[in-house]
């Protein structure tokens, strides 16, 4: 390991850590470069409201003075106050094909999380569920999906040569609008007539009203998403942070909020990819042109992600997820739209594995939470 070192960075060098995988994937013609300016924001700790409860360190790796890796660590404590555990994470991992390179940034990692009494280490979350997350472990034949991570093929094995086991498995699917089956569709639509005469009608998100409307997704989230593997309930700082982080890729042809009597009971909300117009952008930067493509383009894109997808426990098993994904299907069409992923899926989501593959769906990514005993 003589050679390599690595050192904990501050604000004045975030730049090198955003930037180190630009250099790491040059070439590769299915990496997307995060936008660097909302990446910035993410790891700024005046303007992330994550760091109003938690905090983190960032780490380089040098071997001969070039960056050969980089990771961050951190303690979550709402997390470990929400699931009452001790765990620390890890994120942002990425590194050259050299296993020393791995370990000492695990080290790293490990004993940071360690020294803040940490008796386990999970990852990568960057820096929570709420956030972009887990490693690519099948399906790197194909781009990312908007938001979704991408790595070489080596870091799985490389990770459990570290000594990292599994923790849980994550799906996308991928749904083609041509082959999604239109007696689904068909069912969907008489699942919708008995759902209004029951009160609960289902409608498009609307942009005019964002603040309030992004207020009301907020109260329902935590109840939608709290039995979930995983998952901590952002702060409303941190819901209105990522919303915001969301507003301008938003589309409203693809978003929509199940009402019962007034009460919102569910939504769902699909992004446009725009990961088809940043595949080519220069380092993630957002030149004039870029932004002009973002958009103007972004209701010109093939494909689509589902992102959220949520129904309080005491109206699921009604239909309300299968009308959602109708709907959606069913605005694809008319817009040209190629396919929707549905991701990601954890792998114990019975309802949303079945939902998704009576759409004939196809599971063709797979993605991983790494953990390991301290």
């Amino acid at each position: 390991m003589s050679g390599i070192k690595i050192v904990e960075i501050g604000p004045k060098e975030i730049g090198k850590f955003i930037d180190f995988p630009h250099d790491l994937y040059k070439g590769d013609p299915n990496y997307v470069p995060e936008i660097y300016l909302a990446m910035k924001d993410h790891l700024n700790k005046k303007k992330n409201p994550y760091f109003k409860h938690s905090d983190a360190a960032f780490f380089l790796a040098f071997e001969n003075d070039k960056i050969v890796g980089r990771i961050a660590a951190t303690i979550n404590n709402n997390y470990n106050k929400f699931h009452e555990c001790n765990i620390g994470f890890f994120g942002f991992l990425d590194f050259v094909e050299n296993q020393d390179v791995l370990d000492l940034l695990l080290a790293t990692a490990e004993r940071y999380c360690k020294e803040k009494g940490a008796n386990k280490i999970m990852g990568p979350t960057n820096f929570s569920t709420n956030d972009t997350a887990t490693v690519l472990v099948d399906g790197f034949d194909a781009p990312p999906q908007v938001q979704m991570t991408y790595n070489y093929s080596y870091y799985p094995p490389m990770l459990e040569k570290s000594g990292y086991g599994k923790e849980m498995d994550f799906y996308a699917y991928l749904l083609k609008t041509s082959e999604v089956s239109d007696k689904s569709i068909q069912l969907s639509e008489r699942l919708y007539s008995r759902l209004q005469t029951r009160g609960i009608v289902i409608r498009k998100i609307e942009m005019k009203n964002w603040n309030k409307e992004v207020e009301l997704i907020r109260k329902i989230y935590r109840s939608a998403w709290e039995k979930n593997w995983g998952f901590v309930p952002p702060t409303d700082e941190e819901f209105s942070f990522l919303a915001e982080g969301l507003k301008m890729i938003f589309d409203d042809r693809f978003a929509y909020i199940a009402e019962h009597e007034g009460k919102v009971v569910g939504f769902a909300v699909a992004l446009p990819n725009i990961n088809e117009i940043m595949i080519n952008s220069n380092r993630g930067r957002l030149l004039p042109f870029t932004i002009f493509k973002l958009l103007f383009g972004k209701k010109k894109v093939k494909t689509v992600r589902v992102i959220l997808l949520g129904v309080v426990e005491d109206y699921r098993k009604m239909g309300i997820e299968a009308v959602f994904f109708a709907k959606m299907i069913q605005t694809a069409r008319a817009n040209q739209v190629f396919a929707g992923e549905a991701s990601w899926i954890l792998e114990n989501n019975v309802m949303m594995v079945k939902a998704a593959e009576n759409l004939n769906g196809e599971a063709y990514k797979t993605y991983r939470i790494y953990s390991k005993t301290l």
